[in-house]
């Protein structure tokens, strides 16, 4: 008689659980949708976004202009409507992603920034559609916790490129086995952000040489052959102008609301090496972590503590940029078998999507709970595992 009894409740809370994580994410989701609806009506969103340093750079570009004068890109930005509050703004990534950048010149704010955000909303979907795919395609409602990550609302919301980089991770996992050529090249969309995978990348370049997947190195170094051939076409002083830039004092002194960078300052902070200090503590770690497991190593699920680490120590990180531990997230919600876990992930969301409601700004030091806490949910999740750890094999 208990057993009858106890497993239809276990079946109904689980059912509630799902419900509630569908409830949430769609709310969340289709806020999103009502932003991107919103954009192309009004220039101010569009221009108040990070969304339009990227434009401003484009525009640089098709003129054969400098992307890192400041003088014209202050011009730009502020006749686009970016706050003067906020500074000049220039585009951080390395300039083998000028190329990302160019076709923005060739149109105008509004459709740029609706096109942009369109973008990066099909590389938000794609990224957790194939990550349900690497699990088997579960009959469940945890992947909608992807679409609706707080991280990765706020990325789609400011217009920045991280959601390029999780689909390059993603595409990673999904190919690194079947074609590891095409792997390879996906992973030119993580060097948009390689200060976001150094410990990945250490261990990355270690299980290639255990492993023999030179197919796969040929393909990441192709992709970054072609890009800074097409970055030198487009700019051919873009190395010595990024030099430059991001020497600057006023990128040296801003703060970043990430954990390297909150010890430099709390510590000395005209040491700038304090802030690469944890991701090179980080690498001896992973390269030890790598060892004793390389001869099981599986990307999937030992790759998710790595990437959740080298997240927590990268040298500067912002909330945008934790998009990319969905996949590890995602995996420790597939493999715990606690509802509860998955609420408070789910709630953890809401919390931040409600300090941003509230007038916190991205910048603000509130938000460094936010990447210690993803990686302690997620011991969490695979301590509650159990057995279950066994009987979830994902893609290897």
């Amino acid at each position: 008689m208990a057993q009858r009894v106890d497993i239809p409740a276990a079946k109904s809370d689980r059912d509630f659980a799902d419900l509630s994580i569908a409830a949430v994410s769609g709310l969340a989701l289709a806020f999103t949708a009502l932003f991107l609806c919103v954009v192309p009506l009004t220039g101010h969103i569009a221009g108040s976004r990070d969304f339009v340093v990227f434009w401003a750079t484009g525009q640089q570009l098709v003129h054969h202009a400098n992307p890192y004068d400041a003088d014209a890109m202050m011009q730009i930005e502020r006749s686009a409507g970016l706050s003067p509050g906020y500074g000049v703004l220039f585009m951080r990534n390395p300039p083998w992603a000028l190329p990302l950048a160019l076709p923005l010149g060739l149109v105008g704010l509004r459709t740029g920034a609706l096109l942009w955000s369109l973008v990066l909303l099909a590389c938000l979907a794609a990224s957790v559609r194939l990550i349900w795919l690497i699990h088997g395609r579960p009959g469940n409602s945890i992947h909608w916790l992807g679409y609706s990550f707080a991280p990765a609302l706020v990325c789609l919301f400011v217009g920045q490129t991280c959601l390029f980089s999780l689909l390059g991770l993603v595409l990673f996992l999904h190919l690194h086995r079947t074609r590891p050529f095409m792997a390879g090249i996906s992973l030119w969309l993580c060097a948009l952000k390689p200060h976001l995978f150094l410990p990945f990348a250490v261990v990355l370049l270690a299980w290639i040489l255990v492993s023999k997947s030179y197919t796969l190195l040929a393909g990441t170094a192709a992709a970054m052959t072609a890009s800074c051939i097409a970055t030198y076409g487009i700019d051919p002083a873009a190395w010595i102008d990024y030099t430059r830039m991001m020497r600057s004092p006023q990128i040296e002194k801003e703060f970043i609301p990430c954990l390297s960078d909150a010890l430099r300052l709390w510590l000395n902070p005209s040491a700038v090496w304090l802030q690469v200090l944890p991701a090179a503590l980080c690498c001896a770690w992973a390269l030890g972590y790598f060892w004793r497991r390389r001869h099981t190593w599986n990307w999937t699920k030992d790759g998710s503590p790595l990437m959740l680490v080298s997240i927590l120590a990268a040298p500067y990180c912002w909330l945008y940029d934790q998009v990319l531990v969905i996949p590890a997230l995602l995996y420790g919600a597939y493999l715990t078998r606690s509802r509860i876990l998955l609420m408070v992930l789910a709630l953890a969301s809401v919390v931040i999507e409600a300090e941003l409601v509230g007038g916190i700004r991205i910048t603000s030091a509130l938000y460094l709970w936010t990447s210690p806490a993803w990686l302690a949910w997620y011991l969490f999740a695979c301590a509650s595992a159990g057995k279950r750890r066994s009987e979830l094999r994902p893609e290897q």
